[in-house]
């Protein structure tokens, strides 16, 4: 029997963000970031933006990690490009592994999940399109600035304006999440369903 007075507490999880540069951020604020968040009980306490990679070194981290705890912040997720590093693992190494912090790694750029996000791009160029292995182009801004210079006729000089450009057209992590060859942005949602926390009291 059905217990009618059992009642579900969900506790909120506060996180913080630190990234790599102004394309990571964008994606973070963008409307369909903040809904993944809400509704996995996610409060976010600040995304500090590095200022490229070079700025994730240890003692730089410190003060971000330090000021992001100074806000609440009960986990923080660093997220960066693998670029010309050989491996994931020398990343991490390179940043410094620590207690309640999670490290992702987009490969090989962040701009990889632009190109995972088939919904996008099939509503971007008004057929059905799928790119089948985003995260081996070395440059992926470079191969998206191709793709919209030949289906619009127009390519995007900039990686900020092309980050905005595809989060205005509907980018959704989730969607890249999904695509079977961008394993990072499914890394990077599993992490942050780890994050969250929820329990039943009756």
């Amino acid at each position: 029997m059905v217990n009618q007075y059992s009642w579900r507490w969900v506790a909120v999880v506060k996180i913080g963000f630190i990234v790599e540069g102004e394309t990571e951020a964008l994606i973070l604020n963008s409307d369909n970031f903040k809904a993944i968040l809400r509704d996995l009980n996610l409060v976010t306490v600040g995304i500090i933006n590095a200022g490229g990679n070079k700025n994730l070194l240890p003692h730089n981290i410190l003060i971000h990690q330090a000021n992001l705890i100074k806000k609440g912040a009960e986990k923080i997720v660093i997220l960066t490009d693998l670029d010309n590093d050989q491996c994931i693992t020398k990343t991490k190494e390179r940043i410094t592994e620590r207690d309640k912090q999670d490290i992702i790694v987009a490969i090989k750029q962040i701009e990889s999940w632009f190109l995972a996000d088939s919904i996008l791009l099939t509503h971007l160029f008004n057929q059905s399109f799928t790119f089948d292995y985003p995260e081996k182009e070395n440059v992926p801004f470079n191969t998206l600035r191709a793709l919209l210079i030949q289906f619009k006729g127009r390519g995007i000089p900039k990686k900020v304006p092309m980050a905005s450009k595809m989060i205005n057209s509907g980018f959704s992590i989730q969607n890249a999440a999904n695509h079977p060859n961008c394993p990072s942005a499914n890394y990077f949602l599993t992490k942050l369903k780890q994050c969250a926390s929820t329990e039943t009291v009756e």
